[in-house]
């Protein structure tokens, strides 16, 4: 059975220029997925007339007429803009149409209108953002929230740590990955009131919780998943970020230089090139919406088409491996089994989890 994604042609800050090409070459390399594009009809099938050769049997357009700007504000987008492809990409989810939608488009407006058309699974309070950062491990570190929720209550760490180690789960394949909460210190006298809450209710859950972790912790990979609060998270987010397009642009210039030798040259690319692409903040592009009733993917609004391929893959990636289901059903069971440790009692038997509506 093949994965439908639809994707917001409109969003981000190149629109067209970056979100078909990117359709376009996704298609190539994944043969069972179906697209939908949405957006304005007339400009997305003249950006497909571009690709004459490619087989585009795959592709569905569909018309959206109005589109939410990158600065406007989400409580305009959601009243106002019915008619968006952003609104109508998250509406095909909604309907059953696509399993997962895509877009570079405002932030905001995406959180806003995804929780608006596809409200949250049960017992999950709000969203938050998701997305991996690599690690010297050589691979990467999923971390949330990074920006939805800049105040947040210890229940809603739980519930991120929840959502986050069923999001590795599913795209890392981790029978039980590890979560760390973010704080100034390991020991457990350290962190606000809040942040030390959270702790007790995540040791007291079955979750494989490592403790606290700090900063470096994040690129070490000392643990699968990091958990924060949005204020912290975006902070951590936007700067790693920066330090990516650092490197990247060290990494150009050792590049154009003239070493002391033709060999020595050649061996200093084939090293830079190999750090360049761990440190390409493209190949990690595309964070998780987690908690909707729906999988909603988070492209970087600058992202190329290279980066938004990867957005797209992620999308994929989770509705394939059935990522509403798995946090569906582990949800109720972790989140009683931490409030029974950490008040002494023993659980309440729960209903089963429903079907994710």
């Amino acid at each position: 059975m093949s994965v439908r994604i639809a994707i917001d042609c409109m969003g981000g800050d190149h629109g067209l220029a970056v979100t078909v090409p990117a359709a376009v070459s996704f298609l190539s390399h994944v043969p069972d997925v179906r697209l939908l594009l949405v957006g304005r009809e007339a400009e997305v099938r003249a950006a497909l007339a571009g690709f004459g050769g490619a087989d585009l049997s795959r592709i569905e357009v569909r018309d959206a007429p109005e589109v939410v700007a990158m600065d406007e504000p989400p409580a305009s987008a959601l009243r106002s803009k019915r008619k968006s492809s952003m609104r109508l990409a998250i509406e095909a989810v909604k309907s059953g149409e696509a399993q997962a939608c895509v877009s570079a488009g405002n932030t905001g407006a995406l959180m806003a209108i995804s929780r608006f058309v596809l409200r949250m699974l049960d017992g999950i309070d709000r969203p938050a953002i998701a997305a991996p950062l690599p690690n010297q491990r050589g691979g990467v570190t999923t971390m949330l929230d990074l920006g939805a929720n800049v105040d947040c209550e210890p229940e809603h760490y739980l519930q991120f740590a929840i959502m986050g180690a069923a999001l590795v789960s599913v795209l890392e394949g981790r029978d039980r990955p590890s979560v760390g909460l973010l704080n100034i210190g390991e020991e457990a006298i350290k962190g606000n009131d809040s942040v030390k809450q959270a702790a007790e209710l995540l040791r007291a859950s079955s979750l494989n919780f490592h403790g606290n972790v700090e900063g470096n912790d994040i690129y070490e990979g000392t643990t699968d998943v990091v958990v924060c609060d949005g204020f912290v998270g975006n902070v951590a987010l936007k700067t790693s970020e920066g330090l990516a397009r650092m490197l990247n642009g060290i990494i150009r210039e050792e590049f154009s230089r003239n070493l002391l030798t033709k060999g020595a040259a050649l061996l200093s690319m084939a090293v830079l090139k190999r750090l360049k692409d761990r440190v390409d903040h493209r190949r990690y592009n595309g964070a998780s919406l987690v908690g909707l009733r729906g999988i909603v993917i988070k492209s970087h609004g600058s992202a190329d088409a290279f980066a938004f391929e990867f957005a797209l893959r992620r999308a994929y990636d989770a509705a394939r491996n059935g990522l509403l289901e798995r946090i569906a059903q582990t949800l109720p069971q972790l989140t009683a089994e931490a409030h029974a440790g950490a008040t002494g009692m023993p659980p309440q038997p729960s209903e089963p989890p429903g079907a994710v509506r």
